[in-house]
């Protein structure tokens, strides 16, 4: 009796693809959340300075700097001249604090837009 190997690699090579294809879904899931982060930040941070910019109306003005950034404001807390957001987007969360600097003169100028 011989020793008949035939058709031993096609488990193997199943194997192989299951496992590449998990690999990959790991690596793109890995991106989005990347991806999301980061926005996240971008959010928070434009939200943030956009508070200080109009400290009178600093909640509103957060609240549609962060949707204008494909986020949702979850808190805004303001203390004199400083703030801190935070802010969502899809999984990812982002803090952000911003402090209003004394400005004089003509040379003036806010430095965030919504």
């Amino acid at each position: 009796m011989g020793n008949d190997d035939r058709g031993q690699l096609l488990p193997l090579v199943a194997l192989l693809v299951v496992m590449a294809l998990g690999l990959a879904a790991l690596i793109v899931e890995t991106a989005l959340l990347v991806g999301e982060r980061a926005m996240a930040q971008t959010a928070a941070d434009a939200a943030a300075l956009a508070s200080v910019v109009d400290p009178g109306d600093g909640r509103r003005r957060a609240g549609e700097m962060a949707a204008a950034n494909g986020a949702v404001l979850e808190s805004f807390r303001q203390l004199g001249t400083s703030v801190e957001v935070t802010v969502r987007v899809g999984r990812a969360r982002a803090i952000a604090r911003a402090v209003a600097a004394p400005c004089r003169g003509e040379r003036c100028r806010p430095y965030a837009y919504p």
